[in-house]
């Protein structure tokens, strides 16, 4: 199996996705088209978990969220609260109310 990682977004299905050697390896989806982004589910088949290719998801997902000037998430999915908690570097892409959750 190729090891060859592509991640992208697929705005018709509302999430991204993350593929191995071609195959989907797994996705994040989220819900809204403006500017406020909740992250709401993040799925790795079971055959490619280990591998730390949700966190290389949701980090992808956090860099492409930033590029958009002004948009902020909620995020609905625990495994996208934990990132965050370990990644302090994306806590300002939170809608402010919502950075109570994290002490800041």
């Amino acid at each position: 199996m190729s090891d060859d990682i592509v991640l992208t977004e697929a705005p018709e299905a509302e999430r991204y996705e993350i593929r191995v050697g071609g195959e989907l390896a797994g996705f994040l989806e989220y819900r809204g088209r403006g500017d406020v982004r909740a992250l709401v589910h993040t799925e790795i088949d079971p055959a490619y978990e280990g591998r730390g290719l949700g966190g290389r998801l949701v980090g992808f997902v956090l860099d492409d969220v930033r590029a958009r000037e002004g948009m902020t998430i909620v995020p609905v999915c625990s495994f996208v609260h934990k990132y965050l908690a370990e990644h302090e570097e994306y806590l300002d892409l939170l809608q402010p109310h919502i950075r109570k959750a994290f002490h800041l």
